[in-house]
């Protein structure tokens, strides 16, 4: 019993220590955006049935990770774990943390109005215009 517990707060410990990677966190949700990216790029062109519900889905990757992202860059995670995080973010947060708000709004808004494949890939390719905004500002390109 007494490993069993003890095994227990060891991997306790070990969830609480990757979560709080702030840059492994980051990862993670670009990854989901980029999933997200991938599907939306299909209904938008029409390669994939449009189908409101996986649109909607789609969209509210981007609303979600708006919300928690900008929550990922105390000053200790400037450097390290291959990150991408351009200084520029620690040195605008206030404007870091209203484009992510506004990528979050757009979706918002994308969801609202996408109400058939036309709709959805007008809205979406206007969030994902600014989603390469804040990559063109925010992110330094390596390789």
């Amino acid at each position: 019993m007494k490993r069993l517990i003890a095994a227990a707060a060891l991997l306790a410990i070990g969830i609480a220590s990757a979560a709080a990677d702030p840059i492994t966190d980051r990862r993670a949700l670009m990854k989901s955006m980029a999933e997200a990216t991938k599907t939306g790029a299909a209904l938008a062109k029409g390669d994939m049935p449009f189908d409101t519900a996986k649109a909607n889905g789609v969209l509210q990757v981007y609303i979600d990770v708006s919300q928690k992202f900008p929550k990922l860059f105390p000053e200790d995670s400037k450097t390290g774990g291959d990150t991408t995080a351009s200084p520029k973010i620690w040195e605008d947060m206030a404007g870091f943390k209203a484009t992510a708000a506004k990528i979050g709004a757009e979706a918002k808004a994308a969801q609202a109005a996408s109400v058939d494949q036309a709709s959805f890939a007008s809205n979406f390719g206007e969030v994902t215009k600014s989603c390469g905004a804040c990559h063109g500002t925010y992110r330094i390109k390596k390789g």
